[in-house]
């Protein structure tokens, strides 16, 4: 679903912001032949999969993949079913039965994903057939023990993988609410109910990609105006949601990214202002932490001259 503005707050907090999902609202969103979301995917998965497929050799993932696979089936059959015990996806042209590839489809997905072990190709055929990335949060343990994230936002899958919940969130800047809510945060995502929460950022980096070792964070121009400035900058989004397995207290997270240019993501005067309050009242910490302190009273500038003049097309 498109980035939603209400998600942008202040005084800006990093907090959980959860709320539930609407009934029939989907949580998976289909690759597209020839999408950035796939291209990108696809680049990650050939080159390094060892950074995107990443599990706790203990764990189990079974219940979880088949749990990802039927809701991928009934929300969206057309891109995604099953048929004489092969998982099919259509918009690809690939299907698994077992760990047999299958289809017609475009020989570099083929190629992927019969490099991938034997045991990680469903996860990878769902992994490029979605533009959503995916991990399973154990309740019982309080870990995140397996991984299928082909675009990270500036962290390692690998460094991620059997950690804490809480862990995983501790190099957060201004964390304090997040760590503190992580415990009742995990019971509550693998209860019986769906959830959401949307995350931004803006950034100088256009990729979907950013692996810390493969996409180093882009400086800013030191001397740009603020137009040159906005003009360079990309709104970066994730929208995650939680597939619930109660039975078996884990959830499935979703993370969906999306990066769009500055300009072309703020289009009305509300949401210049609001995105002007939540960077207006980051602290030193997270401005820090997402690399925009150099550059935080140039966006400010700019994101009051859009609201100015969004307002005068009213």
């Amino acid at each position: 679903m498109p980035f939603d503005f209400a998600a942008v707050t202040s005084p800006f907090r990093m907090q959980p912001g959860l709320r539930r999902i609407a009934p029939g609202a989907p949580q998976l969103t289909p690759s597209l032949p020839g999408s950035r979301a796939l291209r990108e995917k696809l680049a990650a998965l050939a080159s390094h999969p060892e950074q995107s497929l990443v599990a706790d050799p203990a764990f189990d993932p079974g219940p979880a993949l088949q749990a990802l696979c039927t809701h991928a089936a009934s929300e969206h059959p057309e891109a995604f079913s099953s048929a004489h015990g092969a998982w099919q996806a259509h918009h690809l042209g690939w299907s698994l039965q077992g760990d047999a590839l299958q289809g017609d489809g475009a020989a570099e997905i083929a190629a992927c994903l019969r490099a991938l072990p034997a045991h990680w190709r469903l996860a990878g055929l769902l992994a490029l057939a979605f533009e959503q990335d995916f991990a399973v949060l154990d309740a019982a343990t309080g870990r995140i023990p397996w991984l299928a994230v082909c675009l990270p936002s500036h962290w390692a899958p690998e460094d991620k993988v059997g950690r804490l919940f809480a862990e995983v969130h501790a190099p957060v800047a201004d964390n304090a609410t997040l760590l503190a809510a992580s415990e009742a945060l995990a019971r509550l995502v693998t209860g019986p109910d769906r959830w959401e929460r949307f995350v931004w950022t803006i950034t100088a980096n256009p990729r979907l990609q950013q692996h810390p070792q493969r996409s180093p964070r882009n400086s800013w121009p030191a001397d740009a105006t603020p137009d040159v400035l906005a003009a360079r900058a990309y709104f970066r989004t994730e929208h995650q949601t939680f597939i619930p397995l109660p039975e078996r207290r884990q959830a499935v997270f979703t993370i969906h990214v999306e990066s769009r240019p500055l300009t072309e993501a703020v289009v009305d005067a509300e949401q210049a202002h609001r995105l002007g309050d939540a960077l207006g009242s980051m602290s030193p910490a997270v401005l820090g932490y997402r690399g925009l302190t150099d550059v935080q009273a140039r966006l400010l500038a700019w994101l009051a001259q859009r609201a100015r003049s969004l307002e005068g097309d009213a």
